[in-house]
C-alpha cells in the first residue's frame, strides 16, 4: 500500500491548479493509497476504476452516497440497488432516450440553444460559460421538467450549492450548511408543483414520471423530488462544463475545430475526447462490499473508494499519448462513448451509467453545432488563456471569444 506522503495531496492549491501531473505520480507510484483527510483510498488507474464501475463481482455498493448526497437530494436511484433500483430506472430511463427524447425534447434542446445565442450572436463577441454554457443546459431540464424558467437564477443557486456540497471535501461547514438548505428549499418549491402535476397531467418529463408505473411500482412525490434535484445538478453541472471544455479544446487546436467545422459529424467525436481528456467530473466514489485487492494493496470491506476518473482517462497503459487532445484518435470509440460500454470512464460504467448520457449527446451536438453555425471564424479573445478551475468538477470558469457577426 503507497502512502500519500508519496503525492501531491488532492485538496492543496497546487493540484487544484493543475491536477494532471499528480494523476501521472499516483498512476506510477501510488496506485492506492489511504487519504486521511478525506477517509478515503485512492485510486488512479484505468484497469482499476473500470473494475469498480463495472463490478462485476458485486465489491462495491453506492452506499457512500447516503452521507455524500442524500443530505441535498433526499435518497435518489444512485443509492438503490438490486430489483429496487432496476424499477426506478426502468421508470425515468425511457424519457432520456429513444422516442421520447427524439420527439419531445430535441425541439427544447433546439429552441433553448437558439434563444441564448440569439441575445449575443450580433455583437461579435461573447462568454461561452457566462452567455451560454452555464444557462443552457438548466434551461433545457426546467423545460423539459415544464417548470417555469423564470425561476432559472434559483435553479443555478441550488445545483450551484448541491456541486459545492458534494465537492466539499475539506469539509467546510457553510457549504455543508448551504447545501442542506438547498434540500429544504427545493422541496418547497417541487411538492406544490408534483402535486398540481399529478391533477393536471401534461406531456412534460415531470408528467411522465408522475404517471410512470412499473410492475405495479410508482414514483412517490420525494422520489419525483428527489431525481429533479439530482437531473438539476448532474444535468446541469455536467453539460455545462463539457461544453464550455469542448470549445477550450478546439480552440487551442485549430487545426481540429477547422475539421469540426467541416464536418459536423465529428462533434460527437470531440465531446467523446473530451469526456477523456477534460472530463467534466474527475471523482467519483464508491464503498467497498468485501475486502477487495487492486493495484498495490488490499481495501478492507465498508471503505470508501475515490476513484480518479480524471487519472484514469490519461492512462497511458489504455491510450496512446494520453496528455494529446486528439478528436481523431483510434483508441476511444465514439460509437459506444454515450452508453455502458463506454471505454472512457466519464459517465462510469455498469448499472449505475449515466442516465442522461444521451441527453448530453444530443445537447453537446446541436448546441456545439449551432455555435459554430453563429461564430463561423471563433477564436479566442485576444491574449486569454483557457484555465480550468475546480477538483470534484471541473472546466473552465471563463470563455471569452470574439467572432465576425453572420446574417441569421
Amino acid at each position: 500500500m503507497s502512502t500519500a506522503q508519496q503525492v501531491p495531496d488532492i485538496l492543496s492549491p497546487e493540484f487544484a491548479a493543475d491536477p494532471y501531473p499528480a494523476y501521472r505520480a499516483m498512476r506510477e507510484s501510488a496506485p492506492l493509497f489511504w487519504h486521511e483527510a478525506t477517509q478515503s483510498y485512492v485510486i488512479s488507474r484505468y484497469e482499476d476504476v473500470e473494475r469498480v464501475f463495472k463490478d462485476k463481482k458485486n465489491e462495491f455498493t453506492t452506499d457512500n452516497y447516503d452521507w455524500q448526497i442524500e443530505p441535498v437530494h433526499g435518497k435518489t436511484i444512485l443509492q438503490l440497488s438490486g430489483r429496487e433500483h432496476a424499477v426506478r430506472r426502468a421508470l425515468v430511463a425511457p424519457a432520456f432516450r429513444g422516442s421520447d427524447l427524439q420527439e419531445k425534447f430535441l425541439p427544447v434542446i433546439e429552441h433553448n440553444s437558439r434563444e441564448l445565442i440569439d441575445a449575443f450572436r450580433h455583437t461579435g463577441s461573447a462568454d461561452l460559460v457566462a452567455d451560454y454554457a452555464t444557462r443552457f443546459p438548466v434551461n433545457v431540464i426546467a423545460d423539459m421538467l415544464g417548470l417555469d424558467k423564470a425561476d432559472h437564477a434559483r435553479f443555478h443557486r441550488w445545483y450551484t450549492s448541491v456541486i459545492a456540497f458534494l465537492g466539499n471535501l475539506s469539509g467546510d461547514p457553510e457549504v455543508t450548511a448551504a447545501g442542506e438548505r438547498t434540500r429544504v428549499e427545493f422541496a418547497e418549491y417541487m411538492f406544490p408543483i408534483i402535486r398540481e402535476r399529478r391533477e393536471n397531467l401534461g406531456d412534460d418529463l415531470l408528467s411522465t414520471l408522475c404517471a410512470a408505473e412499473v410492475d405495479g411500482v410508482r414514483m412517490s412525490d420525494e422520489d419525483i423530488k428527489a431525481f429533479c434535484s439530482l437531473l438539476l445538478a448532474a444535468g446541469g453541472e455536467t453539460t455545462d462544463k463539457a461544453i464550455a471544455s469542448i470549445f477550450a479544446n478546439l480552440l487551442l487546436h485549430p487545426e481540429q475545430l477547422a475539421a469540426v467545422r467541416e464536418d459536423r459529424g465529428l462533434i460527437a467525436r470531440a465531446f467523446a475526447e473530451t469526456l477523456r481528456y477534460t472530463p467534466p467530473v474527475h471523482m467519483i466514489m464508491r464503498q467497498s462490499a468485501t475486502e477487495v485487492t487492486l493495484s498495490g494493496g488490499t481495501i478492507p470491506a465498508g471503505a470508501t473508494v475515490t476513484c480518479l476518473i480524471g487519472a484514469a482517462n490519461r492512462d497511458p497503459e489504455r491510450y496512446r499519448e494520453p496528455d494529446r487532445f486528439d478528436i481523431f484518435r483510434d483508441d476511444l470509440t465514439t460509437t459506444t462513448a454515450f452508453s455502458a460500454a463506454a471505454d472512457h470512464l466519464a459517465f462510469a460504467l455498469g448499472r449505475h451509467f449515466c442516465v442522461g448520457a444521451l441527453l448530453a449527446k444530443a445537447e453537446v451536438e446541436i448546441g456545439v453545432g449551432q455555435l459554430l453555425d453563429a461564430m463561423p471564424d471563433v477564436r479566442l479573445a485576444d491574449g486569454f488563456d483557457p484555465v480550468e478551475q475546480g477538483v470534484f468538477t471541473r472546466g473552465p470558469q471563463s470563455l471569452p471569444v470574439r467572432f465576425t457577426p453572420v446574417a441569421r
